[in-house]
């Protein structure tokens, strides 16, 4: 992991409370900010969100979409946690803590947003950290590339369905005029500018390629610590008189994270696929592409929706949570093989 990406807890916590105190400190400009809007997008937020998603797009390639065929078990498992069970799932656990066992400790007007953002989250799995998650298990990378392409490919046409369901059956209006628009402008667009950029780049050899995603990986987690303080320039006077809610909000993602990562991981010892599968399949399960929730949330329902806060807290617990479960999967191989050898 470099250097952002192993700290960006901290950095989360750090962008945290610059963006409070700015906000507090200079509300006419964030105001003004606030409004910078072309069709609900807002210009500066929609920049930073292409510059956070597009150099983890250039990473991807669709080729290897044709390598599924090496590991269809492994890769149905993945697709069974990501699309049927994690969405599902999150909605669940969202229902049954906001609007059930948290809602007393809650803002009123915010509990249904705060439901939206967490579906936000689950509806989309992670892209680019996989592959640093699946390095540190130790996965293999034909499975965790051929898995992340399928993923998106997928993405592009599930997204908005799986999102406009899920917030219908929680009884949450769904801005479908703002959602599709995301989706192209978030999804569709970055993914396009993406596969172009990579192409170019590789033209000039692997060396070059490599070269060029060292120079732009930082990119994305400075955009992101960004979007960060402007969306806490709004959140912070919430925050400060219901510190309680980020902690709050973690619960059902964890238990979220764990369940998922937990079955991905069972499901794939059962159909008897190997660790350096199972491994990365119970990460991709786990985490998620918060990139295009903060965005998607921010869009949909606004810089100051308890929506937008749900989802900057899945970035919170992200690197932490996620190098907990590695450490899981890798002192449980020995476990996982005994059945297997």
């Amino acid at each position: 992991m470099n250097f952002f990406e192993r700290y960006l807890s901290l950095w989360v916590v750090l962008c945290i409370m610059a963006g409070m105190v700015l906000g507090n400190e200079l509300p006419a400009l964030f105001q003004t900010i606030g409004e910078m809007e072309v069709a609900r997008v807002n210009i500066p937020v929609g920049i930073l969100i292409w510059v956070m998603i597009i150099p983890m797009l250039v990473k991807v390639d669709f080729g290897a979409l044709h390598q599924v065929r090496q590991h269809v078990k492994g890769i149905g498992v993945t697709l069974f946690v990501n699309w049927l069970v994690k969405p599902f799932s999150m909605a669940f656990l969202a229902w049954l803590f906001i609007d059930h066992f948290f809602a007393p400790l809650l803002p009123p007007a915010q509990l249904e947003s705060y439901v939206a953002g967490l579906i936000l989250l689950a509806a989309a799995p992670c892209t680019a950290m996989v592959f640093v998650w699946s390095r540190l298990s130790d996965g293999d990378p034909l499975f965790t590339l051929s898995q992340v392409a399928l993923n998106d490919t997928i993405m592009v046409f599930a997204f908005a369905p799986i999102v406009g369901l899920l917030l219908g059956l929680s009884s949450i209006v769904v801005p479908w005029d703002t959602l599709l628009t995301s989706v192209v402008l978030y999804i569709v667009i970055p993914v396009v500018i993406a596969q172009f950029w990579r192409r170019r780049l590789l033209r000039r050899g692997e060396a070059a390629f490599e070269r060029a995603m060292v120079k732009i990986a930082p990119w994305s987690v400075v955009a992101l610590l960004l979007t960060l303080v402007l969306l806490f320039a709004f959140q912070g006077k919430a925050i400060v008189e219901q510190p309680l809610i980020i902690a709050l909000l973690a619960v059902p993602i964890l238990i979220q994270v764990f369940f998922n990562s937990a079955l991905a991981y069972w499901l794939n010892r059962a159909v008897g696929e190997k660790h350096s599968v199972a491994a990365p399949s119970a990460l991709i399960g786990a985490s998620n592409f918060f990139e295009l929730a903060v965005a998607a949330a921010i869009s949909m329902f606004g810089f100051e929706s308890g929506a937008a806060l749900a989802t900057v807290v899945g970035v919170l617990i992200e690197v932490p949570v996620m190098l907990l479960v590695v450490r899981v999967v890798n002192a449980s191989k020995p476990w996982y093989e005994r059945r297997l050898a």
